[in-house]
């Protein structure tokens, strides 16, 4: 009773000491703006606080060119502020039509009117909008769609991509340069003039994939009898698996020790040789073998990193985002080799180099001259931001691709630069473009002897 009395003393004398206050009319309006202190005005609102009107998609194709012989596939959206689009790489260079058939038949009305700021969002509701998943068609459709807001998304910060994946951890991307002879004299030259040209990998290989030497029949006899087609390729499993130690031996004799040395096996031969090869390979060094066995062969992968401590390089086939994830987990190899315009742009490619980043991979995306100017700069952008960086995959473009793709990527002394414009910073001329129409044939027909089909 007496704390409820003194209560409802203390609120009489308040009221009464308020009582000659003017009151607030029951329909005056409220004032909304922030309190000021001692009658101070309020501080004006910044205008990253103010937001911006969503600007939506309006238009998705894919323009397609061919202007070094390989089919480019790069997916432009258009938005609804004027002059504002995007622009990702969507190569699948074996079935370009196909993609391309994906994008303006499917992705252009499934995506017209969506918020560009919503990557996420936009990248989940492809991956599953029709159902069946996980396809290179759609893997690379998607991935153009993905890297192209990206690229709309750095324009509109007025930043280059890389800083909005969380800036530069490093001046520029290291680089590997490609050296191959029939012979090993020639092979040695070329590692000597990449050297001078400022490159710090190289990689090796004699002629074609799987074939470390001119084939000792110059017509193999699936050929003789009239099996498989002219074109189909011929690889010859047991002249490649004795003159690979070789040819490291031979480079890694007349280059010296200071050149880091990589090799392609491009999954060629038998789970069992590969690890018999790979570790005659120790001595010589290797900075890492690429793709030694096949997506179909990936429980091998335990029984080659007991057998061996030569490094190796993993993912070029990969297409669903779940094919490496156990892999990495179990450190079954040590880069991962996923071609970033083909497991759906930059958004998966941050979530892979990521989980590397927890178990000690690291990265070395694919970057074949079938992989756009738009492409490999999405790649350079993820490497420069990534802490696990590895190396990265090269290719020089002709003057026709560089007319065609003004802002490419350049080289310096085995470094690639970005085009430090906002975005991913590379346009495309779509005059040029038309020039070079694509074509449809494509064959990776790899056969032995009796004609029996290898996988790659």
């Amino acid at each position: 009773m007496l704390a409820t009395g003194s209560s409802a003393g203390i609120l009489g004398l308040l009221e009464s000491s308020c009582a000659g206050a003017p009151k607030t009319a029951p329909d005056a309006p409220s004032s909304t703006a922030p309190p000021s202190i001692a009658g101070t005005a309020a501080p004006a609102m910044p205008n990253y606080a103010k937001g911006s009107a969503p600007i939506t998609i309006t238009n998705v194709k894919a323009i397609a060119t061919a202007p070094e012989a390989a089919n480019l596939v790069v997916v432009k959206v258009e938005t609804s502020e004027p002059g504002l689009y995007g622009l990702g790489c969507a190569t699948f260079s074996q079935h370009a039509k196909a993609v391309v058939t994906v994008v303006d038949d499917y992705l252009n009305d499934f995506c017209r009117g969506k918020n560009v700021d919503n990557i996420e969002d936009m990248w989940q509701s492809i991956y599953v909008s029709s159902y069946w998943r996980g396809g290179p068609v759609e893997g690379n459709a998607l991935s153009g769609v993905d890297q192209a807001l990206w690229d709309i998304k750095g324009k509109r910060a007025n930043m280059p991509v890389y800083q909005l994946l969380g800036g530069k951890c490093r001046f520029a991307v290291d680089l590997y340069a490609h050296a191959s002879s029939l012979s090993l004299e020639g092979l040695a030259d070329q590692v000597h003039d990449c050297m001078g040209q400022g490159y710090r990998h190289v990689r090796i290989q004699q002629g074609p994939y799987g074939s470390a030497v001119k084939p000792s029949k110059a017509q193999p006899d699936w050929f003789l009898n009239g099996f498989g087609k002219p074109t189909d390729s011929f690889v010859d499993p047991h002249t490649y698996l004795k003159k690979v130690p070789k040819m490291f031996e031979y480079v890694r004799g007349k280059c010296g020790e200071d050149i880091e040395l990589i090799h392609d096996m491009h999954e060629i031969v038998e789970p069992r040789d590969a690890i018999s090869m790979i570790k005659q390979l120790e001595p010589y060094n290797p900075f890492f073998i690429e793709d030694p066995l096949s997506p179909e062969n990936m429980k091998w992968f335990k029984q080659l990193r007991a057998a061996t401590t030569v490094p190796i390089a993993m993912g070029e086939l990969f297409n669903n985002v779940n094919e490496y994830r156990d892999a990495m987990v179990e450190q079954w190899f040590d880069y991962i080799r996923c071609h970033i315009s083909q497991i759906g742009g930059i958004t998966p490619a941050m979530k892979v180099a990521r989980l590397g980043e927890f178990f000690n991979i690291k990265s070395a995306w694919h970057g074949p001259d079938d992989d756009s100017p738009v492409g490999h700069a999405a790649q350079a952008h993820v490497d420069l931001a990534i802490w696990n960086f590895g190396i990265q995959e090269m290719v020089r473009w002709g003057p026709k691709t560089e007319a065609v793709f003004p802002g490419a990527p350049t080289i310096k002394k085995g470094f690639l630069f970005v085009n430090e414009a906002p975005g991913l910073g590379v346009d495309i001329d779509e005059k040029e473009a038309a020039k070079y129409p694509i074509g449809t044939k494509s064959n990776w027909t790899v056969r032995q002897n009796d004609g029996t089909i290898r996988r790659p």
